[in-house]
């Protein structure tokens, strides 16, 4: 039988592919891999769909076992990893034998590392995808020691490349690019998001990243709204002052202000923001 069998799952271990797109209008929202191009390069090594399904794994800790003869690589937070003691190498193609043991350690920068299995994780879909939906819990269970997770069959295509060369998560303040949101009225320093020394809150999670450091000054009268739509990336305003940066399972409406928006080629990057990082925001447009 091809499958993983998992050992440990560190604090937090999840099924993800790129969500289930199409479903706002009933309430549910996309999901999916919080560092998309990290499941998709790792999906790419293994000459999988770009869309198959992975493993997303905080801080590490993680271990799992190989049932079959499975080709793997791992992707994003370069958590050390050792097959049966053996260290191996990230966004590289790596042979698991039955019964061998992959074990991630604590990466040393970055929150996310992704695991990509050749012929991709086979849990049965809901709506259309196998993430885990952390929001509104839909979707797989998040993993657990004994879980046995079955791998589809190998696609035809074979890996092209053994090692791609990409940087690893940056370790100090991270610059998210943004512009102006639809109520940056809302804020009473439109430009007062830049000018903050922001740091990811312990609170951050799949949701959003909420920030402290500071706060933002909001004009009289320009709290809530009525609720309205809320994609990946929206800076939201809250009453207090302390703005929260929408990431995968963000709820599909809110009813605070959006003052400004992250470019979405950014919104990986922040996926990968650890609590207790810098943050800084630079406007690329929409503010005058």
């Amino acid at each position: 039988m091809r499958a993983l069998e998992v050992l440990s799952t560190g604090p937090q271990a999840l099924v993800q592919d790129l969500g289930r797109p199409g479903h706002a209008a009933s309430g549910v929202g996309r999901s999916g891999a919080a560092d998309r191009a990290a499941l998709w390069l790792g999906n790419r090594l293994v000459a999988n769909p770009e869309g198959a399904a992975g493993i997303e794994i905080v801080l590490g800790g993680f271990a799992v076992r190989a049932a079959a003869l499975l080709t793997v690589a791992l992707t994003g937070a370069a958590a050390p990893a050792t097959v049966d003691g053996r260290p191996v190498g990230h966004h590289a193609v790596i042979l698991l034998r039955r019964g061998q043991e992959l074990r991630l350690g604590t990466p040393p920068a970055g929150l996310r590392t992704y695991l990509a299995v050749r012929g991709g994780i086979e849990v049965p879909p809901v709506l259309g995808s196998r993430s885990t939906d952390v929001l509104s819990g839909i979707g797989p269970a998040p993993l657990a020691k004994g879980d046995e997770l079955p791998v589809g069959p190998e696609p035809e295509a074979f890996p092209l490349v053994d090692v791609a060369p990409v940087a690893p998560p940056p370790a100090g303040a991270v610059t998210l690019r943004v512009v102006a949101g639809p109520r940056d009225e809302h804020a009473a320093d439109p430009r007062g998001l830049a000018g903050v020394a922001w740091t990811a809150s312990s609170r951050t999670d799949r949701v959003g990243m909420r920030l402290e450091g500071g706060t933002l000054a909001v004009p009289d009268g320009a709290g809530s709204l009525p609720s309205e739509g809320i994609g990946r990336g929206a800076v939201q305003l809250p009453p207090g002052g302390a703005p929260v940066v929408f990431l995968a399972d963000h709820p599909v409406t809110g009813g605070y202000p959006v003052i400004a928006v992250v470019l979405d080629a950014d919104t990986d990057r922040a996926a990968q923001v650890r609590p207790g990082q810098p943050v800084r925001f630079r406007y690329v447009g929409g503010v005058s």
